[in-house]
């Protein structure tokens, strides 16, 4: 049968978009870490550099499709074994783009078995006016494993004076620890995104957020270093097993340089991933 040609032109074309799935699992064996499962399809793409003399490995979670608009979708799930250890990052700034309408949807998930150590330093997310963005972060904690996670959103590029007029992003997090949650946060802001976060209770202005958990043993210890670090823009606090810090800046290179020995100082001196050296 021959096709509708008169349907064809006038149904709506339909936009190609970036769908990417990855996973990976590392296990211990003679107490050292190694990977077990690679998983990569679609834009989504992990590259293993080759791991420093004791340092954890590492896993560089890739975008290349270069950003994400309304409809893209990305999904990565990352596995450690019983006492198991590594970190995991992205090679660059997550980009979001102007949207027609859609949501880009990010969702990770993170599951660390008895004694396993995971670092979930992804750099910043950039958000561009119209961008619209819905991320999750999912992790399932056993046993006594360690979890030092962050996410960073930079609210326009300063330099090239941008203003998000409009937008939409919702950041998600659950953890939980043998099945029972023990934090939650949803952060959700719309529409003129520059003026909601000029209140002083907001942002006051400024462009560059990042939030930080740490989950594992005696968080106070890091109490009062931390909040040396992180300065009057932010604040920090710790009970229950978790460290919980806020962090505002003017711009996003000011984040970094408090992100930076933050970081550093959650990871017990660890030094952070080449991709995070500016």
């Amino acid at each position: 049968m021959a096709p509708d040609i008169a349907a064809v032109r006038t149904s709506e074309p339909r936009m190609q978009r970036a769908i990417g799935c990855a996973g990976i699992r590392f296990r211990s064996q003679s107490e050292t870490t190694r990977l077990e499962r690679l998983f990569q399809e679609g834009c989504a793409k992990i590259r293993l550099p080759k791991p420093i003399d004791g340092a954890d490995p590492q896993a560089i979670l890739i975008n290349t499709a270069g950003g994400l608009t309304g409809g893209d979708r990305l999904a990565t799930e990352v596995d450690l074994g019983p006492e198991a250890a590594a970190c995991v990052t992205t090679q660059a700034c997550e980009r979001i783009y102007r949207s027609t309408g859609a949501d880009a949807v990010v969702g990770n998930t993170l599951r660390l078995a008895a004694g396993a150590r995971l670092a979930w330093l992804p750099q910043e997310t950039i958000l561009f006016d119209g961008g619209r963005l819905s991320r999750s972060l999912e992790a399932d904690l056993a046993g006594d494993a360690e979890l030092v996670a962050v996410e960073a959103v930079l609210f326009g590029r300063v330099a090239m004076g941008e203003t998000l007029r409009s937008g939409h992003l919702h950041d998600r997090w659950r953890i939980r620890r043998d099945g029972r949650l023990i934090f939650a946060d949803d952060l959700r802001v719309e529409g003129d995104i520059a003026a909601r976060l000029a209140p002083q209770p907001a942002l006051a202005g400024r462009r560059a957020m990042a939030t930080v958990l740490f989950a594992g043993a005696t968080p106070e210890r890091f109490l009062d270093q931390a909040r040396s670090v992180i300065g009057p823009n932010g604040g920090a606090s710790a009970w229950n097993g978790k460290f919980l810090a806020r962090l505002v800046e003017e711009t996003g290179l000011a984040l970094r340089r408090r992100l930076e020995p933050l970081l550093t100082l959650l990871m017990g001196g660890r030094e952070l991933p080449k991709v995070w050296q500016l």
